[in-house]
């Protein structure tokens, strides 16, 4: 009886070894689990976030003041010396972007035909000046022109490049000086024939709203 229960309590040793081991092995077999990815890092987002929205300043200011409806009466010099400009009339239509860019449509006549052109005036904040680019209905090429505004005689000046009717670079200056609230001239200035500065084109504006 006694071999007989040993025998029965060893082979119960064994099998109980052979089942927990078979656990064992499956327990094993078990694939890792995956790992939970790590939380970012504070201030990780910030890489793919929107900078923040400019803000309109001072500079922006100078813009903001041509924002409106005006009229214009405009003064071509385009004959020799003395000789009386051609006289015209247009609308300059100015809207404010954001309170950052001025765009302006211009419709009117030059001669006898009629005019568009349409121009984007801004302040360039990491270039520390005023810049504009000018198309219109008369020219396949554009004006681009850069520049400062002095607070003293409330002018803004601009120089720049275009291509002129003869088909050859030019160099030109525009000045736009402020009278009053309701009122500013313009005037661009060009190559004369000898080389020298004259202006080209005059417009006085005044405010129509």
């Amino acid at each position: 009886m006694r071999l007989q229960r040993t025998v029965f309590l060893t082979a119960v040793s064994v099998l109980t070894g052979l089942v927990l081991g078979a656990a064992a092995a499956q327990e094993n077999k078990k694939p890792p689990e995956a790992k939970k990815p790590a939380a970012p890092a504070a201030g990780a987002a910030g890489e793919h976030a929107m900078p923040p929205t400019p803000k309109p300043g001072p500079e922006q200011a100078i813009l903001a003041r041509d924002e409106g409806v005006w009229d214009a009466s405009v003064e071509m010099h385009m004959g020799p010396p003395g000789a009386p400009p051609q006289v015209s009339t247009g609308v300059e239509t100015n809207t404010l972007i954001g309170g950052l860019w001025l765009v302006s449509d211009f419709l009117g006549t030059m001669g006898e035909q009629p005019f568009h052109g349409h121009g984007t005036f801004g302040y360039d904040t990491s270039r520390k000046k005023y810049v504009g680019i000018w198309v219109d209905s008369m020219s396949t090429s554009p004006f681009r022109s850069e520049g400062n505004y002095d607070a003293a005689t409330n002018t803004l000046t601009m120089t720049g490049e275009g291509i002129g009717g003869d088909g050859k670079p030019m160099r030109f200056r525009e000045v736009v000086k402020w009278t009053d609230p309701n009122s500013k001239v313009f005037t661009m200035y060009m190559p004369g024939p000898d080389g020298k500065e004259v202006p080209g084109m005059t417009i006085t504006y005044k405010r129509k709203s």
